[in-house]
């Protein structure tokens, strides 16, 4: 074809399976077999009426004026690849094609716009030999299939390109090879990547560049860098998304910017990576030892607030030696090894000389500007009268991304030489801006307020008002926060749909569906700015603060019952407004506030596992509470003695329950508290051998819990008192407690408390040697947490199942079971449990002749169990005597003492590597 075809055109692309290993192999064959395979494709495309405008090693890329002349052309080429007599050296050619139809841009022979894009991100989801198409060719062909041919629907996939999700067909025919792997789409790895509304407008540079650099052994930390608005979110998005193959254990995108204090990036990091804070093992070791012999890319989104925090990315990158950061940051990190990559503006045409018309959008700036400009405008377009004004525009916002699309959201309302004289009169880009200012204030933040500008006077108020929330808000608590007093002279509702119309705010799924409203990080600094000097700024923060106090203290009887899920799924988004609220309470002496905030969120540090935190928070209010009221000091009281003792530290538990305990009584306090802080001495007296006080604390809980009528406090205490039985050997009477707490815990109809029964009279079961019903139970549990993201507990309950396989002989099972306990106990940092895991490990390692391992692994299970100063019952240790006894009886004693000596000097994430590694070895 003499001419290339333009507006609505089909693309064809292609490239070989294998090619590079086929040229290692043989050069000589592969390069007459190349020759031979682009003369086939040449003839294929050309005789349908495409033209190749491009090249690449063995990949064409082709352009079709229409869909069915496409999709001919890829048919003709796979069955004359398919019927070529190849030779002996590589074998039959095999090449994947992709079809996509859209409108594009013709330059100089070459193409440009989303659709060259979407068709590459196509062909790289499939494999050699076979054909896809996108659902806009589909549309076209299907009623004129060639003969024989059908379309099979492969169902809605997301591309690497992050966009919306794509309908894929793959091209069937009886001479064709019709099955195939899935699709190399996102859903094939493992990756927490969110999908963008909009797709990305050029940056293909960029992207590359920054694939191949962490593509490279020599960068193991790489920050892209640039003023606020530039779009490094965005690059660094999609080549993590390109880089998805590249790292077998996952690419996880990690959101900083709401967090201010470098000591959370490191359980900001974990809770992305689904892993939870748990004993007394911080954040920092328990990511080090998850992520030390795992492949993974971590992209870490906006830290410049929290700079500090390069000091636990240093200790993680040196201690996983395949992990990989990719950060983006308005400034360098200043750690040793970093890269820098500058994120440079969008490129933009010379306005002294501009290109035709036609090529004007191929730019990045103008392009991202006319389709934003079209997303509120859909009769825009580019014409001679307007195209040097929209130029002019994109040269005086720097070409940065977020400031082109503020100006563009304009176009609503302001044709473009309007627009550009009140850009001019605002903005001082290229002439002005205070030298001392950073460079981002000089662009974006003058952009910004040229925007917020043009806001109706009630608008501005509720914008400024915005600033206070951190991670977003809901419509019912920017009602509640924004206009607390009735005087904000617009309607929320309104004022809230014009900024986000204005790009001002954006609008993101929350909890259940419900809409959720939240700024960029550089607008919310900006509002920030204007609420602070507003003169209100107090005002609206008390208001965020009494507002989170509320929405906690509604949530806390809800977080102890069957709402419990819906509850924490409400309160995950508004954790940073927590914190800031917080924070104030903190900053500004409200002791009774932060008191009482800090203690009606006990129940969801306690779910989600924010022990530290909850921790921190709890003894920071405390430490000003002189001046609040007993019973809000004894809530706070309650709730660190909670969540000290779940890590472990007894006396602290003890010591806050007491304190609790006393102010309580001083002050006639409700009784259900007193009954909480008594569960919490019993578990410290129990967890210290004084079996009879603790069931006389937990027999007088259950007391006040029966007569306060608080069935979840009796099942708590119900669940103690059965411990308390069970270690003191009245296993009979345990087995009764723990019956009467499940059907307790059925009726209540909420996991958590369900769960721990089933895990406990599993485990006694277990003991009684019905290994079948110790299973089911156990099975029971593990479903049920897992259904209901909990995660503090799965670790007994998967222990257990490990134990009944290995008594019941399976010790295949037994093995991977054990083997994912013992992961999940390194993640929560639960050495105890891990202690029974590690010594299910060597009663199969000795099953096996492997008596020097088991030995080992017999030695460490001792010492962490020492460590924790638990003692083994009788009956745990009669199920473990016979591998014990058979193990040390095939080795010589000498050497069973030595290999016991070795595991009992390891360390626990010593200990856990090295059995995780036997068996992965094994």
């Amino acid at each position: 074809m003499a001419h290339p075809p333009t507006g609505t055109v089909t693309f064809l692309f292609t490239d070989l399976e294998g090619s590079t290993k086929l040229w290692e192999k043989s050069p000589t064959g592969m390069h007459a077999a190349l020759t031979r395979h682009d003369t086939i494709l040449r003839e294929a495309i050309e005789g349908h009426g495409g033209f190749v405008f491009k090249t690449v090693g063995d990949a064409f890329c082709a352009a079709f004026p229409t869909a069915l002349g496409a999709l001919q052309s890829a048919l003709a080429a796979q069955r004359a690849l398919l019927s070529e007599a190849w030779g002996e050296e590589t074998g039959t050619l095999r090449a994947r094609m992709a079809l996509h139809t859209g409108g594009t841009h013709e330059r100089d022979g070459d193409y440009f716009g989303p659709p060259v894009n979407r068709v590459a991100r196509l062909l790289s989801a499939g494999h050699g030999g076979q054909v896809l198409l996108s659902s806009s060719t589909q549309e076209l062909v299907r009623d004129q299939l060639p003969p024989e041919a059908h379309l099979r629907d492969l169902g809605e996939r997301h591309l690497k390109d992050l966009a919306r999700p794509e309908r894929v067909f793959q091209l069937t025919t009886p001479d064709l090879p019709s099955e195939f792997p899935s699709l190399r789409t996102l859903e094939s790895y493992s990756n927490n990547l969110p999908l963008q509304a909009t797709p990305l407008i050029g940056r293909e540079r960029e992207v590359e560049a920054v694939c191949g650099r962490l593509r490279s052994p020599e960068t193991r930390l790489l920050t892209l860098v640039g003023p606020g608005g530039t779009g490094k979110t965005r690059v660094g998005l999609q080549a993590a998304a390109e880089l998805v193959d590249d790292f077998e254990d996952g690419v996880f995108f990690v959101p900083i910017a709401a967090i201010a204090d470098p000591s959370l990036v490191a359980p900001t990091i974990a809770r992305v990576l689904g892993l939870s804070e748990g004993g007394v093992q911080p954040p920092e070791e328990l990511l080090e030892g998850y992520l030390r012999e795992r492949h993974t890319l971590l992209l870490l989104d906006n830290l410049e607030q929290v700079i500090g925090s390069g000091t636990v990315l240093d200790r993680l990158l040196s201690s996983a030696a395949k992990l990989k950061i990719l950060a983006t940051s308005r400034t360098p990190l200043g750690l040793y090894g970093e890269q820098e990559f500058p994120v440079p503006p969008l490129s933009l045409p010379d306005p002294e000389s501009l290109p035709p018309l036609e090529n004007l959008a191929d730019y990045e700036a103008v392009g991202l500007f006319v389709e934003r400009a079209l997303a509120v405008r859909p009769e825009f377009s580019l014409t001679q009268e307007n195209a040097p004004t929209v130029v002019e525009i994109c040269a005086r916002l720097d070409g940065l991304p977020l400031a082109i699309e503020l100006a563009a959201a304009r176009i609503k309302l302001l044709p473009p030489r309007v627009l550009l004289e009140k850009l001019g009169n605002r903005l001082k880009l290229l002439t002005g801006g205070a030298r001392n200012l950073p460079e981002r204030q000089r662009t974006l933040k003058n952009a910004i307020e040229w925007s917020y500008g043009l806001l109706e006077e009630g608008e501005k108020m509720l914008f400024g008002r915005l600033g206070v929330f951190l991670g977003g808000a809901t419509l019912e608590a920017i009602e509640a926060v924004c206009d607390a007093r009735g005087d904000l002279p617009t309607d929320v509702f309104d004022g809230a749909s014009s900024l986000l119309d204005k790009s001002l705010l954006r609008q993101a799924e929350g909890a259940g569906g419900e809409a959720r409203f939240v700024m960029l990080e550089t607008i919310h600094e900006f509002a920030n700015i204007k609420l602070e000097g507003s003169g209100e700024a107090e005002a609206v923060r008390r208001a965020h603060a009494e507002y989170f106090l509320a929405l906690a203290e509604e949530a806390e009887p809800g977080l102890r019952g069957p709402e419990q899920g819906t509850w924490l799924e409400r309160l995950d988004p508004e954790h940073d407004n927590v914190r800031a609220a917080l924070s104030w309470a903190i900053e500004r002496g409200e002791a009774e506030l932060g008191l009482r905030l800090a203690g009606a969120l006990r129940p969801f540090w306690y779910a989600r596992g924010h022990f530290d935190e909850g921790k921190r928070w709890l003894t920071e209010t405390l430490a000003q509470g002189e001046q609040a009221s007993a019973l809000a000091r004894a809530k706070a009281l309650e709730g660190l003695s909670w969540l000290a003792d779940v890590q472990g530290d007894l006396f602290e538990a003890e010591a806050a329950a007491e304190e609790g305990l006393r102010l309580s009584a001083s002050a006639e306090i409700k009784s259900n508290l007193a009954a909480s802080l008594q569960l919490i001495l019993g578990d410290v007296a129990e967890q210290l051998g004084d079996y009879k006080r603790a069931k006389e604390l937990f027999e007088e809980s259950r007391r006040i819990y029966v007569d306060a009528g608080d069935r979840w406090g009796i099942a708590e205490a119900i669940g103690g008192l059965g411990n308390a039985y069970y270690d003191s050997g009245d296993y009979e009477r345990a087995k009764e407690l723990f019956e009467e707490g499940l059907d307790l815990s059925r009726e209540l109809g909420s996991a958590q408390p369900h769960s721990t029964f089933l895990i406990s009279l599993g485990y006694e079961f277990l003991l009684q040697g019905d290994y079948e019903q110790a299973t089911t139970l156990n099975e029971e549990a593990a479903t049920l947490l897992r259904e209901h993201g909990l995660r503090g507990g799965l670790e007994h309950a998967i222990d257990n199942l490990g134990w009944a396989a290995l008594l019941r002989g399976d010790y295949e099972r037994a093995d991977a079971l054990l083997q994912d306990s013992l992961m999940l106990c390194r993640e929560l940092g639960n050495e105890l449990v891990a202690s029974e895991s590690l010594e299910g490990l060597a009663c199969t390692a000795g099953t096996r002749g492997e008596a020097e391992r088991a030995a080992r692994l017999f030695g460490v299970a001792e010492a962490l169990r020492e460590s924790a100063g638990y003692r083994q019952g009788p009956r745990e240790s009669a199920i473990r005597e016979p591998y014990l006894t058979a193990a040390r009886a095939s080795i010589e004693k000498t050497a069973w003492e030595e290999a016991w000596e070795e595991g009992q000097k390891m360390k626990f994430e010593e200990a856990v590597s090295y059995a995780l590694e036997e068996i992965k070895n094994g």
